[in-house]
C-alpha cells in the first residue's frame, strides 16, 4: 500500500474530497496523435471513474454498519467496493437498462449539486466511454453484501503492469502536496473577504487565468471558498472569503 486516505464528514463533502483527491492520483500518457499533436490521455476517462465513486455514495445500503466504500486504485485497474447488492430488480446483466434508487434523497442531493451527471444513464455512459478509450468494459460483481465496479487500463492483462515510473507517482504526490498547501494558504487568507487582485498579489502569482483554473475555480466549486455578491459573480466589488 503506498497511500491511504480516509474521507469523513458530510457526504457532499465526503464526495468531493474524494473526487478531488483521485484526480490527483489519475495517471496520464502523452501519445502523437492526428495531425502530429500531441496529446495527452488519462489513463481512465474522468466520467467513468468519478460515476463509480457517485454511484456508490448513492446506492449504497446504509443498514449495513462495519464497512466503508473503498476506492482501490492499482497499476492496472481501478475498483469501487460499496456496502450492499444492486437494488431492485437491478442485476449485474441489465446494469446498463434497469434504474432504481436505494436513497432517493441522496441521489436528490448529489444531482441538485451537479455531481449525478447523466441521471439514469451513467453507468450505459460508463461502457460507451470506457470503450471510445480502447479500453475493456467495466466489470461489475458481488458478493454476500458488498458490490464491486472494476476499471481496467491499458496494462490489464500485461504480465508487467508497473509501468507508473517512481518519479511520476513522487511528482504527482509532490505536485498534490503542493497544491494542498496553497489551497490553505490561500483559504487562511480569506479568513476576512477579499478581492482577487488582493488574494493574487498575496500568492505571487501574476496570470490571473492561471490563477483562476489551478485554485480559484476548484475551492469556488467544492464550496471551501465563496463569492460575497454571488448573484454577480462579475462585479467589480466581488470579493472571496472562507466558507463557514
Amino acid at each position: 500500500m503506498v497511500k491511504d486516505v480516509k474521507f469523513t464528514g458530510r457526504i457532499l463533502d465526503q464526495v468531493k474530497d474524494a473526487v478531488a483527491f483521485v484526480k490527483t492520483q489519475i495517471r496520464e500518457y502523452t501519445k502523437l496523435g492526428e495531425g502530429a499533436v500531441f496529446r495527452t490521455v488519462p489513463e481512465y476517462p474522468e466520467f467513468c471513474w468519478t460515476e463509480l465513486i457517485v454511484n456508490a455514495v448513492a446506492h449504497r445500503d446504509y443498514s449495513i454498519g462495519g464497512t466503508d466504500i473503498q476506492v482501490k486504485m492499482f497499476d492496472d485497474h481501478f475498483t469501487v467496493e460499496s456496502p450492499g447488492i444492486l437494488p431492485g430488480l437491478v442485476r449485474v446483466n441489465n446494469i446498463r437498462e434497469f434504474h432504481f434508487s436505494r436513497n432517493p434523497m441522496v441521489v436528490e442531493l448529489l444531482n441538485e449539486y451537479d455531481l449525478v451527471k447523466e441521471f439514469g444513464e451513467g453507468v450505459d455512459r460508463v461502457y460507451r466511454d470506457m470503450a471510445a478509450a480502447g479500453l475493456p468494459e467495466p466489470e461489475y460483481w458481488q458478493s454476500e453484501f458488498m458490490l464491486y465496479a472494476t476499471l481496467k487500463n491499458k496494462n490489464w492483462g500485461k504480465e508487467d503492469a508497473s509501468w507508473a515510473v517512481a518519479d511520476h507517482e513522487r511528482a504527482h504526490d509532490r505536485a498534490y502536496d503542493e497544491a494542498h498547501d496553497k489551497y490553505e494558504e490561500l483559504l487562511a487568507f480569506c479568513g476576512v473577504p477579499r478581492s482577487k487582485d488582493e488574494i493574487m498579489d498575496h500568492m505571487g502569482f501574476s496570470s490571473k487565468r492561471q490563477f483562476n483554473e489551478r485554485y480559484m475555480k476548484p475551492l469556488l466549486e467544492s464550496g471551501r471558498l465563496v463569492m460575497t455578491i454571488p448573484e454577480k459573480p462579475k462585479s467589480k466589488n466581488q470579493k472571496y472569503v472562507k466558507a463557514v
